[in-house]
């Protein structure tokens, strides 16, 4: 029989509290409180945040990023209600495993772009009409939006992409060929197009 005194104690074991944690996930989804889901994923970029509303994948951050920072972030833009929820994801981290793995070429997954509003979204729109393995020019990209003096905000468009990899920005590069910035950074950016090259 347990001792009344232990009810009451913190469990400290690994299994109780990952299972205290799914019965947390699972309460919350079925209350419709979970508002953010997140989880991370390995990969050739280093760890990747990942999280998404009910409508979509909302988020992919690199850990350049400081993911707690771009969780805090999410939770004053979107919803205090952020929970990790891997489940959700499972989507998104299996078509990332399988376009990393060259298995996968464009993503199907639904997108929320609730974090872009204006010229950026509609640029944001547009990035998936890249083709893999292809790369555009920030001018060429600001005349596929009708647009085609705003090859500097297309430059801010796809620095503020607030879902890099999915939305492939890393396709775009600048005027004169070369790689340009990149919200995961150069290293990044190169393995991105590496990936898709030697495909």
């Amino acid at each position: 029989m347990t001792e009344p005194t232990n009810l009451f104690t913190t469990p400290h074991d690994a299994a109780t509290l990952a299972r205290l944690h799914r019965e947390l996930e699972r309460a919350a989804e079925r209350e419709g409180l979970l508002d953010v889901a997140y989880r991370t994923v390995d990969s050739p970029v280093g760890s990747l945040l990942l999280a998404a509303t009910p409508r979509g994948l909302v988020r992919v951050a690199f850990d350049v990023e400081g993911h707690d920072r771009v969780l805090e972030i999410l939770a004053g833009q979107l919803s205090a209600r952020v929970l990790r929820a891997p489940a959700r994801l499972d989507p998104a981290a299996r078509e990332l495993e399988e376009y990393f793995g060259g298995r996968r070429r464009s993503f199907g997954l639904p997108l929320d772009l609730s974090l872009s509003r204006g010229f950026r979204r509609l640029v944001q729109q547009q990035l998936p009409s890249i083709g893999y393995g292809q790369t555009r020019s920030y001018g060429q990209v600001a005349e596929l939006v009708g647009n085609p003096r705003a090859a500097r905000a297309v430059g801010t468009a796809c620095a503020t992409n607030p879902l890099p990899v999915v939305v492939p920005c890393h396709r775009v590069l600048r005027n004169d060929g070369t790689p340009g910035g990149y919200v995961g950074g150069p290293v990044a950016k190169a393995t991105l197009l590496s990936l898709e090259a030697a495909a």
